[in-house]
């Protein structure tokens, strides 16, 4: 069987400013146009499904829509968990209604979903954070531990275990309990789940800028060997970019999010992944490049002139851009920047400031008038460098009030 696994969706994301719907529209088409052209059985998101807790309502549309999409007219099963920036309780509510489609929700950890039954696939059986499925050209069942985001504390309250329990040894225990009942070589075994997970050992992974953190100290890390034997590949959600913190035989991946949405992102190829599976062997996965979405890049020139040059050949992108210059930026010069280019997300002014070897102390004139305290006191603060003539203005508004 082939499954598709995607996730950190961020739906409704903005960047700064910049509204990201019209890519998100493009990326979700290609999704489903992926899922489609692979002939997948199967499609896991691995949580993030929107932004925040209470999502704009073409976010929840373009949800549904794309989920209906991957179904297939009710052909393929979709499970969707929830995320760190997912509301449970909005993931879960249109539950029986999406049953009918073919749309497994998932919001809490210990969820029980209710076995059902439809033209093309089955739940056969369920427990608290298990659901097995039968899909009829498949001759084989399909057993998933799922296991959506909560914090450290919700987790242990889910799982009914002692507050003082380390995290990862109750997990281990509840995902080992699992799979010795339901997971054994005569199915396919998989997990997902939406925790900050690394290998015992490794480098720490760096969480996506701008991402809501949910390690705190080493406190909320889920290290991969609590995952249970039995089980052929982990589907992950939260990190941004792809990873393979398994190994080939036994994938534990991070998809990646479908689109840039960090400028710690920049640069970085987003990806689905395509797993085939078959009971009683290896995973074996492949990536698949998504096409869509604006290139996020950082940029830093010397002198506004250079940088005009380049925005204009270079439209189709968003941009983090650094200004280095001698003086600070006067407003012309911002809206000429701005107005060369409608990607421009952050301005960085970088003045370069006078060697500060060559400076010396001197006593300044506390009887002078106040503007020229001002020039001192701003050179004094800035390396020598004068304030420019918009600077100057600004401080006589602010007087003159």
């Amino acid at each position: 069987m082939k499954i598709l696994h995607t996730a950190d969706w961020h739906l409704g994301k903005r960047l700064d400013h910049f509204s990201r719907f019209e890519e998100q529209l493009a990326v979700m088409d290609e999704i489903v146009s992926i899922a489609n052209d692979q002939e997948v059985d199967l499609v896991i998101i691995a949580g993030d499904l929107f932004d925040n807790f209470n999502p704009s309502t073409e976010a929840v549309e373009l949800f549904y829509k794309t989920l209906k999409r991957l179904t297939n007219n009710g052909k393929r099963p979709v499970i969707a968990i929830s995320g760190n920036h997912d509301s449970p309780n909005l993931i879960d509510a249109p539950d029986p209604l999406a049953h009918e489609c073919g749309i497994i929700l998932i919001g809490f950890p210990y969820a029980k979903v209710q076995t059902f039954s439809l033209e093309h696939f089955k739940i056969t059986k369920s427990a608290e954070g298990f659901i097995e499925l039968k899909i009829n050209e498949i001759d084989f069942p399909i057993r998933i531990l799922h296991t959506p985001y909560a914090n450290e504390i919700r987790l242990k309250q889910y799982l009914g275990e002692n507050k003082e329990d380390e995290l990862n040894r109750v997990l281990a225990d509840h995902w080992h309990n699992l799979a010795e009942t339901y997971c054994d070589i005569n199915g396919v075994n998989l997990l997902t789940t939406h925790l900050y997970m690394n290998k015992r050992g490794s480098e720490i992974l760096e969480e996506p800028e701008g991402e809501k953190p949910i390690k705190i100290g080493n406190a909320d890390m889920i290290y991969s060997d609590a995952i249970p034997t039995q089980i052929q590949y982990t589907a992950l959600g939260h990190l941004h970019g792809f990873k393979n913190i398994g190994t080939e035989e036994k994938p534990v991946i991070y998809s990646s999010s479908p689109l840039c949405y960090s400028f710690s992102e920049a640069g970085q190829t987003k990806y689905v992944n395509i797993v085939t599976l078959f009971p009683g062997s290896n995973a074996t996965f492949e990536r698949i490049v998504l096409k869509n979405g604006k290139a996020l890049v950082r940029k830093q020139f010397v002198g506004v002139d250079e940088a005009l040059l380049w925005l204009n050949a270079n439209q189709d992108i968003l941009i983090e851009l650094t200004i280095e210059t001698e003086t600070f930026l006067k407003a012309e010069e911002r809206k000429a920047l701005y107005q060369a280019h409608q990607g421009i997300i952050h301005l960085i002014p970088k003045v370069r400031l006078a060697d500060e070897t060559s400076s010396h102390l001197h006593e300044i004139n506390l009887n002078q008038n106040i503007s020229d305290l001002f020039v001192d006191y701003f050179k004094s603060k800035n390396g020598n460098q004068e304030p420019n003539d918009d600077l100057k203005k600004l401080f006589q508004e602010i007087l003159n009030k």
